[in-house]
């Protein structure tokens, strides 16, 4: 397969529909066409996701292959199994969530879960904010001494007053 025809999101999670590399693949698609998806779960990210996918796919007479097999959407039996398999993805995925967010509880309860760490030390921000103070550097300047971005002088001496 041409490399110009695999469409890739990278660090996309949740159940964010609005995601560009499906967004290019459903829009590069063409009557007669077939959308190969490795897994369920990369297409869909819940079952009315994943139903209003392949209802569009089949009134664009797009065939849908998943894992190596053509889903046929028409009789019966294939949208069984097309929903069964949507619901399976949609589970699992809840199951991923529903760990990620204990775990980040049991972390926080034994005082693991902190969050970004300060760039500075609480004696170099005061070191930084007496800096800026004098009126000797610009911000700048105070920047590259401490090795920070500008950003971050202003949110310290934002923080200081």
């Amino acid at each position: 397969m041409p490399e110009d025809l695999v469409y890739v999101n990278h660090g996309l999670t949740g159940r964010n529909r609005e995601r560009p590399g499906l967004n290019q693949a459903l829009a590069a698609c063409r009557a007669g066409d077939t959308l190969v998806v490795t897994k369920l779960d990369r297409l869909a990210r819940s079952l009315p996701d994943a139903r209003d996918i392949v209802e569009d796919l089949t009134k664009r007479n797009i065939k849908l292959s998943l894992g190596g097999s053509i889903h046929d959407p028409t009789g019966p039996v294939g949208q069984l199994l097309f929903n069964v398999l949507a619901m399976v993805a949609e589970f699992e995925s809840d199951l991923i969530r529903a760990r990620t967010r204990g775990g980040m509880q049991i972390a926080k309860a034994k005082g693991r879960l902190r969050g970004k760490q300060p760039k500075l030390s609480p004696a170099q921000e005061k070191h930084l904010v007496a800096l800026h103070r004098g009126g000797q550097h610009t911000s700048a300047e105070i920047a590259e001494l401490f090795g920070v971005a500008r950003s971050t002088v202003y949110r310290i001496i934002q923080r200081s007053h």
